[in-house]
């Protein structure tokens, strides 16, 4: 079997005085945390666009990497090297799940029945590696906007042709994510939405685009899909303004359409400060919810505003989503690294870079994580914030046994109320810094 980053070891981890660049730092997959494996707090997984396909190509410039893994772009023979490069460079970083569109696979052949058996075959292969390696597939989905009939949305469409081949796209890919045990399955709008009114029914669109989802639902559970749905909220780009916009809206959607029993949200870090929104709000926000199911983990330029899916290396964003992850109870799903090296970072090794980058930061994220939750004066302040609701008023006020006239006659017996109390946010951050450092 060829090996194709032969210069490349199995990573380990050797700790944060190591100067081997192929070595984990703080990424201990053993290490107990909180009673778990760290491994068992972050499933790590491999986005198969990015690390597979995405080569530097952007609005200005052609390739920069070769990801043609010795083998003619476009064919069959391509797919499988893919498959066999993947396959090493998850077992090198002990990687255990990939997720993928359906048309990361294969090349989309202008049949559609003819793409469907490519991905037959394909996925047989895949079948066999995840045989021998252990490795699973976290989730699946199917690329709904790459190709031009979807230039008005998939789900959203205005064409009822586009709609059934949206359908059919979501059918193969619901097979072929049962056929290699995935987890999940993720919808990302990323054409459902609109450029102007002048155009554009929403009601009728948002009504389509829950039809579309519903009959995934049906058809998932006939043919024995036991895992979660996802929703994967991003604000804007492609279209200036995308119908899942961010977890509430999402959320709201769900609710709306009686879709929230089998669906959760897939977060991702870029697309929650693309709306305007920390990483961590949006993990709050469906946490609450009872919605919180996987992550895409990476991190955007707050200088730029598009979607850079760099990968991430913000330490304390990375502790607060960890934080977020653990008073949530985990993940449903797991952290896959929807994350792209840098144009000028092109060769194999950058790839390998790039993932230590990513797994490190999660590493530090979770123990800093672990250090908050333990010293407890963090949980200590929120508590004593809202004890006012321990008193009998307060009480009253949680259980439902109260009414707006007592409330008003408690109001006025007080005759004024005084300030609420200190937010202690200073202070609370302070907290934060003594512990990671």
């Amino acid at each position: 079997m060829k090996e194709y980053f032969e210069n490349i070891k199995k990573v380990e981890y050797e700790g944060r005085e190591s100067k081997n660049p192929f070595s984990f730092k703080f990424y201990n997959p053993e290490q107990i945390i909180l009673g778990k494996k760290m491994k068992e707090h972050l499933p790590f997984a491999m986005a198969w666009w990015h690390n597979l396909g995405a080569a530097g190509t952007d609005m200005f410039g052609r390739d920069t990497a070769d990801k043609s893994f010795g083998e003619k772009i476009g064919t069959m023979e391509h797919a499988k090297a893919k498959v066999d490069a993947g396959f090493e460079f998850m077992q090198k970083l002990g990687i255990e799940y990939f997720c993928f569109h359906d048309v990361d696979l294969v090349p989309e052949a202008d049949d559609i029945n003819e793409t469907n058996r490519r991905l037959d075959e394909i996925s047989d292969y895949i079948l066999e590696k995840m045989k021998l390696t252990g490795i699973k597939c976290l989730w699946g989905t199917a690329n709904m906007f790459s190709n031009p009939r979807y230039m008005n949305g998939a789900g959203s469409t205005n064409s009822a042709d586009v709609f059934c081949f949206a359908a059919a796209q979501v059918k193969k890919a619901l097979d072929i994510t049962v056929k290699l045990g995935g987890k999940g399955y993720v919808f990302w709008g990323g054409r459902e939405g609109y450029e102007t009114l002048l155009n554009t029914d929403i009601g009728f669109e948002q009504n389509n685009i829950a039809r579309l989802m519903k009959m995934a639902v049906e058809y998932g559970r006939k043919i024995g899909f036991k895992g979660d749905f996802y929703i994967e909220p991003k604000p804007k780009e492609p279209m200036k303004h995308q119908y899942d916009f961010d977890a509430s809206t999402a959320i709201g959607f769900l609710r709306q359409y009686g879709l929230d029993k089998d669906f959760k949200m897939n977060i991702e870090a870029n697309h929650a400060t693309l709306a305007g929104h920390t990483f961590e709000h949006e993990l709050r926000i469906s946490a609450v919810n009872g919605m919180l199911g996987s992550i895409d983990a990476n991190q955007g330029d707050y200088l730029l505003g598009w979607d850079t899916d760099q990968f991430p290396s913000d330490v304390y964003s990375a502790t607060m989503c960890m934080y977020e992850v653990i008073k949530a109870g985990g993940l449903t799903g797991g952290f896959n690294f929807d994350a792209k090296n840098r144009r000028a970072s092109n060769t194999y090794e950058d790839m390998f870079h790039g993932f230590i980058l990513g797994m490190d930061t999660f590493a530090l994220g979770l123990i800093n994580a672990a250090k908050i939750i333990e010293d407890g004066r963090i949980d200590e302040f929120v508590g004593k914030k809202y004890s006012s609701f321990n008193s009998e008023i307060g009480k009253k006020i949680l259980s439902g046994n109260t009414t707006l006239e007592e409330l008003s006659d408690h109001a006025c017996a007080l005759k004024s109320a005084e300030l609420p109390g200190s937010g202690g946010q200073e202070y609370l951050e302070g907290i934060i810094n003594s512990l990671f450092f």
